[in-house]
């Protein structure tokens, strides 16, 4: 279409600041003469385009026209543009198109490229894209999606969700919608959903705005906390997995942890990823469940 064209067409010459004719023909698959055509359109439009024949000439905007000069500040440009690259890292199937164009127009907020945002972790391989457009389009377009999903314990339910809001949060990506299961909002990690389906079904139900994803007054939900005693052969990982506050250096020279976690397998193959750097101080159920876990783990070399 020649809006799209013409559109297009402007980013492109932004982003290389001096072109010709035949090379505009060659990238959009038109006669020179459109390309005038579309030329003159432009600048009828107040796009100041300019366009110089001979030596030396070709097709330009007039010197210092970007969005530089519209009501975005700086330091706005910078936000959308550092919005557009956590969206590439996060393999949105829109966002290298839009980072390109922002990119090209806001070139004072993009040069030089400072930020690289990657959510996959250090030695992972190419993962499965996250279906990010069709959940994207599910939540816009208040459709019902369904999907199996494995809990922690690995356990598979199958469930119709009516999706509220896309979250990134701890590492990783959540969906929290209403649960017609369990009749209720529920929050469901991304990575352990399989199957997904975005069905016609369309639903009204909106998010309350004084949701909160975390659970407020952990005691009373009934999640203890664990006192957590760690060697300082490990201590390398503390402060990449734990709040500052949670940790204290001991007189003993250990590093100790107080947090708040569910007593279940996650938790206790969470702590065995330390190995023999970690002793569960209390509380004496915690200790038990992981002595448990690791006789297991002996009985299977004995």
């Amino acid at each position: 279409m020649q809006i799209e064209r013409l559109v297009q067409m402007v980013f492109y010459i932004v982003n290389h600041g001096h072109v010709t004719a035949k090379e505009l023909s060659g990238v959009f698959n038109v006669s020179t003469r459109t390309i005038y055509r579309d030329i003159n359109i432009l600048s009828i439009a107040g796009i100041p385009v300019i366009s110089a024949k001979g030596t030396g000439g070709g097709i330009s905007l007039i010197e210092g026209y970007t969005i530089d000069k519209s009501l975005l500040s700086k330091e706005e440009m910078q936000s959308v543009y550092q919005g557009l690259q956590i969206l590439q890292a996060a393999k949105h199937p829109d966002a290298e198109t839009a980072l390109s164009k922002i990119g090209a127009v806001f070139r004072k907020a993009s040069e030089p490229k400072w930020l690289d945002v990657d959510f996959t972790y250090w030695g992972s391989g190419e993962k499965e894209k996250i279906r990010f457009n069709e959940l994207k389009n599910a939540i816009l377009g208040q459709q019902v999606i369904t999907f199996d999903y494995f809990n922690s314990e690995l356990k598979k339910s199958e469930r119709v969700i009516e999706p509220l809001r896309l979250v990134f949060k701890s590492h990783a990506w959540y969906i929290i919608g209403y649960c017609r299961y369990k009749e209720e909002i529920r929050i469901f990690r991304l990575s352990r959903m399989k199957r997904l389906q975005v069905m016609p079904e369309v639903f009204e139900r909106r998010l309350p705005l004084d949701y909160k994803i975390e659970s407020e007054g952990g005691e009373e939900c009934g999640i203890p906390f664990l006192k957590l005693k760690f060697s300082p052969l490990i201590a390398h990982r503390l402060y990449d997995e734990f709040q500052e506050s949670q940790v204290c250096l001991g007189g003993d020279g250990n590093y100790y942890v107080t947090v708040q976690y569910e007593l279940n397998n996650w938790t206790m193959h969470y702590l065995l990823s330390f190995g023999k750097y970690v002793e569960v101080i209390e509380p004496e159920s915690a200790r038990v469940m992981l002595k448990e876990k690791a006789a297991d783990i002996v009985r299977i070399y004995s």
